[in-house]
């Protein structure tokens, strides 16, 4: 078959979206050699695409190739670049992400992504014209598609109970964790480059609202009067629909100002120094579809405080300390009480760790759905 797959957002630092597409491809190009890869991309700047295809592996693999078609316009790209490309390669599948082309050829079989409906659920914490267009795109995209891809079983629930989707057109198939870490990065360097306190907390994500991070903020702003040698280490770029209400938070708590550090987006081999070296790693968001970051944290021997959320506890029951996301007094006994004991710290880490999420079994599960579709 011939297939193509929107990775668009590979190489933009857009952490989770980024991350599943860029490790499905990757291990797609090591399982399959019978199937054509048409890799999509909008970027006319050969050493981006000289830099992506180093990454995905696909130097020697002469069924994966990477096509630069239309521009940056992602309205352009849906309505006319897309369905044109597919038209004129006869391509049998489309895989992307939420949003589907309206005039695809009636010959491609769409598969689309969801890796949350948190813009469903939470309509308070996007924008409104981000809301009107997802109201107006994601049901046609669950509907015209000829299957629908969710990250947990939680998020094909959730599709199903939002928009009526029949259960067997969703298709469950898990993330998992592949940190891309240097042993010769030089870890001094790194502690340099965002000024790293010799004990710090750290938390990780997007920054959007439904992240929870001013909550993090003012938890932090109580215990740091105790611990006095303790940072808040806030990785993530300020991306699209950024929570203002983190700014507001940090100037709210003077005595924390100085003790707080964004370092924007992290590659990941700084990613990897940054979580190895934190006291604890925090994440508290109000909405996940499926929480990356904590396995990622768990990867690297940290301890993991976690927002007791179903996906979270979908996919981390164990070796995870939960707290309600919205109990400020819950969230900052945790804290205490980890910090402060490093033998509640040991023995949660050494805790027996279900290896439910490999990208290998993923991309596996990914290209016997393609075979279905034939």
């Amino acid at each position: 078959m011939k297939i193509a797959i929107d990775i668009r957002n590979i190489g933009k630092g857009r952490t989770g979206d980024e991350v599943v597409f860029f490790e499905l491809v990757r291990h797609l190009a090591l399982y399959d050699d019978k199937n054509t890869y048409h890799l999509l991309i909008d970027t006319r700047i050969p050493e981006n695409l000289a830099h992506v295809i180093n990454r995905l592996g696909i130097v020697q693999k002469k069924n994966f190739i990477v096509v630069q078609i239309g521009s940056g316009n992602k309205f352009t790209w849906n309505l006319w670049s897309v369905p044109q490309y597919c038209k004129r390669e006869k391509i049998d599948i489309y895989h992307t992400q939420y949003i589907i082309p309206f005039f695809m050829p009636r010959t491609v079989k769409v598969v689309t992504h969801i890796h949350d409906v948190s813009f469903r659920v939470h309509k308070e914490m996007i924008k409104k014209t981000d809301a009107f267009f997802l109201n107006l795109l994601i049901p046609h995209a669950i509907k015209k598609s000829h299957c629908v891809i969710a990250v947990s079983q939680f998020t094909k629930d959730e599709i199903i109970k939002y928009y009526h989707c029949a259960n067997e057109k969703v298709h469950v198939i898990y993330n998992a964790v592949s940190m891309h870490c240097d042993s010769h990065t030089d870890e001094m360097s790194v502690r340099e480059k965002y000024t790293l306190p010799g004990r710090y907390i750290m938390a990780l994500g997007t920054m959007q609202p439904r992240k929870n991070i001013p909550f993090l903020i003012e938890a932090f702003a109580e215990i740091a009067q105790e611990k006095k040698d303790l940072l808040l280490v806030l990785v993530g770029k300020r991306s699209h629909n950024f929570d203002r209400a983190i700014d507001n938070a940090i100037a709210r708590y003077p005595h924390i100002q100085n003790r707080i550090i964004l370092t924007g987006y992290a590659p990941d081999v700084e990613k990897c120094v940054l979580y190895k070296n934190a006291e604890i790693f925090v994440f508290p968001s109000l909405y996940e579809g499926f929480g990356i970051p904590i396995l990622e944290a768990r990867s690297m021997g940290t301890c993991v405080v976690a927002s007791d959320i179903p996906s979270h506890r979908e996919i981390a029951d164990r070796g995870v300390f939960f707290f309600d996301p919205r109990s400020l007094d819950q969230c900052k006994k945790m804290l205490y009480d980890v910090l402060d004991n490093d033998k509640i710290k040991s023995d949660i880490l050494t805790m027996t760790h279900e290896n439910r999420f490999s990208w290998g079994i993923s991309a596996q599960k990914l290209m016997r759905l393609y075979q279905s579709l034939e």
